[in-house]
């Protein structure tokens, strides 16, 4: 089975801007079949690789295996690099009780393909646990009451705020290699990159789009523009590609802790709220290349802190001056800040917490944006309790 387009989509993906040379194509193609017939139409999860005198090797699992596999064992399998040395892929198979699979090509081994483009192909045959990555779900309030034409208005309007805000930020070299999938009423939205700048583009990304989906709602004379609520959260999720006309998609979606955290986050939020979940992680800092800790507040601040970077683009055409984002609270004054942490209970009777996020935008000879909803606001809001956390300046 030929599958030569789908290996242009994956390279446009996975393999960046640089086109593929015809060595390389061949051998991706020779490994992609390979990959392919171990795959077996989804039957099996291809889960990591190695190379052992000269020979490929890749351990794979039944997809009811993955699930009742210990959840420790398979999670750092799950959430580790796809290339493992051998003998470290020899442990995870023993984890695993699972004998490697030889795959048929030795092309990785003539350096024709690197190994990090072999390890992004067995991905798309994979399942990966993503930590530390921030995702946005972006809702469009009574969706479900409009009718199916308004509806693909609705969506298309809010595919285009998207669209414009990724263009934006590149064109101030702001780069998010980001991805999406629909809910039906929205969208899910993160970014590829795992790092602490990852998320904070990804933030950007979400205001510069609620901006200009603000913007088109003030213009619109119909309901083809959405009005939104949005939630943001920064955990962990597990990342997967379906199958498509016997094929992987190179588009992935995503479900897990991080998404079952918004989707009750979501339901709670007011139109036109802007709600962030609670979290402390550990990430990678791409400035010192060392992990970092941060939690909610200190995202929201250092994200603030770099905000000079949206300066002079624009939101429908018109050009920002000023942008400030925080999370709302009291104001005693005195050099105190104090920000109100939600406890918000769901249908199932669980718990989270969540912060309630303002964003202002300021344009040259134009009307500023107001995103979000001021906490005296906030009578309509379904908290089951509300705490000040007071941060010193």
């Amino acid at each position: 089975m030929k599958r030569t387009t789908w290996l242009d989509m994956f390279a446009a993906v996975d393999g960046g801007a640089q086109s593929l040379s015809s060595d390389v194509r061949q051998a991706l193609a020779r490994l992609d079949e390979a990959l392919f017939a171990v795959w077996n139409l989804g039957e099996n999860v291809l889960l990591v690789w190695t190379h052992v005198a000269g020979q490929m090797q890749v351990l794979s699992a039944r997809h009811y295996q993955i699930a009742s596999s210990a959840a420790a064992s398979i999670n750092d399998i799950l959430a580790g690099p796809k290339y493992l040395p051998p003998d470290e892929f020899a442990r995870a198979c023993r984890a695993l009780g699972q004998a490697p699979q030889a795959v048929g090509t030795g092309s990785w081994q003539a350096g024709v393909v690197s190994t990090e483009l072999v390890s992004n192909l067995l991905r798309r045959y994979g399942v990966s646990l993503v930590k530390g990555r921030a995702v946005v779900l972006l809702d469009a309030v009574g969706f479900t009451r409009h009718t199916p034409l308004e509806q693909v208005a609705m969506l298309n309007s809010l595919a285009y705020s998207v669209n414009s805000a990724h263009r934006q930020l590149l064109s101030k070299d702001i780069h998010i290699n980001f991805a999406r999938t629909t809910t039906g009423d929205g969208f899910y939205i993160w970014n590829r990159s795992k790092s602490v700048d990852g998320n904070i583009a990804l933030y950007k990304l979400a205001m510069l789009l609620l901006a200009d989906n603000a913007v088109a709602q003030g213009k619109a004379r119909g309901s083809w523009v959405p009005r939104l609520r949005a939630a943001f959260h920064v955990g962990e999720h597990y990342e997967f590609y379906q199958v498509e006309a016997l094929n992987p998609t190179t588009f992935s979606y995503i479900v897990g802790p991080a998404t079952n955290d918004l989707s009750r986050m979501i339901e709670k939020a007011l139109p036109g709220q802007i709600l962030i979940g609670e979290f402390e992680i550990d990430v990678e800092d791409e400035a010192s290349d060392r992990m970092a800790r941060y939690d909610t507040l200190d995202f929201v601040q250092k994200t603030a802190e770099r905000l000079d970077q949206i300066k002079g683009l624009e939101v429908a055409g018109d050009r920002v001056e000023n942008v400030r984002c925080y999370l709302t609270g009291q104001s005693p004054g005195g050099g105190r800040y104090p920000v109100n942490r939600y406890r918000i209970r769901d249908k199932h009777g669980a718990d989270r917490f969540v912060y309630n996020a303002k964003l202002n935008i300021h344009r040259h000879q134009a009307e500023p944006i107001f995103l979000g909803i001021q906490s005296q606001e906030l009578s309509g809001f379904d908290a089951v309790e509300v705490e000040m956390l007071d941060r010193a300046s």
